[in-house]
């Protein structure tokens, strides 16, 4: 057992007070740890201490010798905007080796899923998904023992998050996760830290089993907390009874065990056990059903992202009626967005201006709320108090309770909402869908912004959502739990599905077809181990090294696909991943 990197009392302070306090931990190798907390607890601010990117803080950290570690940043740096993808890999070298080792970068961005052409296109044009893969190459091209990964499924579609889970679980190095993504953490992790109350709580357990663990410690830390102010309670009720007989029968010794008492109740509050002071506020969707067949009918529809612009995919005809939860799936870039932006249009246009449509029809008495994965829906110039008035019509008393209860002190009412965050404007938005009571919801990617505790309130409500509710989400754990219908955008088609795995088994990319640009149809091998130099002076990857780089991607692919239950297997594709396989060991001449 090996330590990589250790922290003894680590504290960093913000200018609205204490991030973290007197935080101390040992990451060892083999570690593969997630960690997780509230948004704004300050796990981003930690990985930038980790990585010696941020200073300021007191205390000590401590690097392993010749132990290399690489932050993956969660968003594009803006210095690579213009850069094209192969310099910005390359550029992570030593100047001295950049060009007879180059052939290294070029390999990585294959192993990523980028082809020769994609290699050229600037950084700045790629969409989430593509940024993140781009980032990665340039931290493992150091050849890293730690990584450092900053939500790196934020803003991913499905193929790619699998696509990532798949990279972590063959990754031999060790890695700090920050996520929100339960199931990712729970597949690709064995140890946890959990950021809370600006200290951390180490678990040697994934994600599920180290909240569940803390939750346990924290029904334990209540019981304790209880018998010990019980103790207090006793003790100063007995120190004043004390000292008034003391008074009464002016008795110095009662008055100086009365004292004395008051002494040991105040080392028992210090010494009290800490309870977390947690969240006040839960996201909670209240929706009313409508005694009809239709909220909402959908016909001939040709889905585009603005008049004119040319269609994205065709719907040809589909209800939603209460208690229908439904979840739009499929690649960035197929129009999810687009298609609840045109339906939110056509409801305020049926609404306001009694226009109706004959491909979109609501119900006349539905009401319908939107959540905007933008945060455009919400004005700039309102201050919050006037930004949730648009919700519902509810006394000004109630929407001030709702903020305060949410996080927004009184103080803060005023202020406007282009003065928010964007995670505070997410938490905005969802106040005023919770004030109101809909027939239809439409969330866009709500989950962008919330934590774990956030996700799993959302899905609990939406489970219990008694109207109607569209959904374009990448979250598996969402998606299950509260959606019972499925929608797949794919070859600009709208097709229902209702078996969730075989929607997930193509969007990973496993049958076969062609897919977009921003899909990953090549699984990712161990990139270290594939970055084996070639012979001194080369400047690009010989012939044999990229076929063997494909053998073993095809050996992967075969094994993979062997390992499933027969039903889900692909005997076409194992058939001519058997075929090159031959035809790549005769050119290698590793036939026997």
């Amino acid at each position: 057992m090996s330590t990589l990197l250790s922290a003894q009392s680590i504290s960093y302070d913000v200018t609205s007070g204490p991030l973290l306090e007197g935080i101390s931990f040992t990451l060892i190798k083999g570690d593969r740890i997630g960690l997780v907390g509230h948004n704004g607890c300050g796990k981003s601010t930690l990985l930038k201490l980790l990585s010696n990117t941020l200073t300021g803080y007191s205390g000590q950290i401590t690097h392993a010798s010749q132990c290399l570690i690489e932050r993956v940043e969660q968003h594009l740096p803006a210095e690579l905007q213009s850069v094209s993808m192969l310099n910005a890999v390359i550029a992570r070298l030593p100047e001295s080796i950049r060009q007879t080792e180059s052939w290294q970068a070029e390999l990585l961005l294959s192993d990523m899923g980028f082809s020769e052409q994609d290699w050229t296109l600037t950084a700045g044009t790629l969409s989430g998904g593509q940024h993140t893969r781009l980032l990665l190459a340039r931290a493992l091209i150091r050849q890293p023992d730690v990584l450092l990964l900053d939500e790196p499924s934020n803003h991913m579609d499905l193929p790619t998050l699998l696509w990532l889970e798949h990279f972590l679980l063959n990754w031999k190095g060790c890695f700090v996760l920050v996520s929100h993504d339960q199931r990712l953490l729970d597949t690709v992790t064995n140890s946890t830290w959990i950021m809370r109350d600006r200290t951390l709580h180490f678990f040697r357990l994934p994600c599920s089993q180290a909240r569940q663990a803390l939750e346990e410690k924290d029904q334990a830390d209540e019981l304790r907390h209880q018998a010990e102010q019980k103790e207090i309670n006793r003790i100063e009720k007995s120190a004043k009874r004390l000292a008034v007989w003391g008074k009464v029968y002016d008795n110095e010794d009662l008055g100086r065990k009365a004292k004395h008492m008051e002494k040991r109740a105040d080392r028992l509050k210090e010494s009290q056990t800490q309870l977390s002071a947690g969240s006040p506020w839960q996201l909670r969707l209240k929706g009313e059903p409508l005694p009809a067949n239709r909220l909402l009918e959908l016909s001939a529809l040709d889905v585009r992202p603005e008049p004119g612009a040319p269609a994205l995919f065709h719907v040809l005809a589909k209800q939603l009626k209460s208690g229908d939860r439904i979840a739009i799936m499929g690649r960035n870039g197929t129009g999810k967005s687009s298609l609840l932006r045109m339906l939110w249009l056509a409801y305020q246009q049926h609404v306001e201006h009694q226009v109706t449509s004959d491909a979109i029809v609501f119900h006349p008495q539905g009401r319908l709320g939107y959540y905007d994965q933008t945060l455009q829906q919400l004005n700039d110039s309102d201050t919050l108090l006037e930004a949730l008035r648009h919700f519902a019509p509810l006394p000004d008393e109630q929407r001030k309770m709702a903020l305060i209860s949410a996080g927004f002190p009184y103080l803060r009412h005023c202020q406007t909402v282009a003065g928010l965050s964007g995670g505070e404007r997410s938490r905005l938005l969802f106040i005023g869908l919770t004030l109101a009571n809909y027939h239809l919801l439409f969330l866009d990617e709500p989950t962008n912004h919330l934590d774990l505790e956030g996700k799993e309130e959302l899905a609990a409500t939406l489970g219990q959502f008694k109207g109607g509710c569209i959904l374009v989400s990448h979250d598996r754990e969402l998606i299950e739990k509260c959606c019972n219908r499925f929608w797949l955008v794919d070859n600009q088609q709208l097709e229902e599905w209702h078996n969730l795995d075989q929607v997930y088994e193509k969007l990973s990319g496993y049958g076969g077809e062609q897919q977009g640009q921003d899909t990953i149809t090549r699984q990712p091998t161990d990139i270290s181990s594939s970055l084996t130099s070639p012979s001194a002076g080369s400047n690009t990857a010989s012939d044999q090294e990229q076929l063997l780089a494909r053998l073993i991607e095809l050996e992967v692919l075969l094994e993979e696909d062997l390992a499933r239950k027969p039903k889900h297997q692909k005997p076409k594709l194992q058939q001519a991943w058997i075929k090159e396989i031959a035809q790549l060991n005769e050119t290698l001449e590793l036939s026997e």
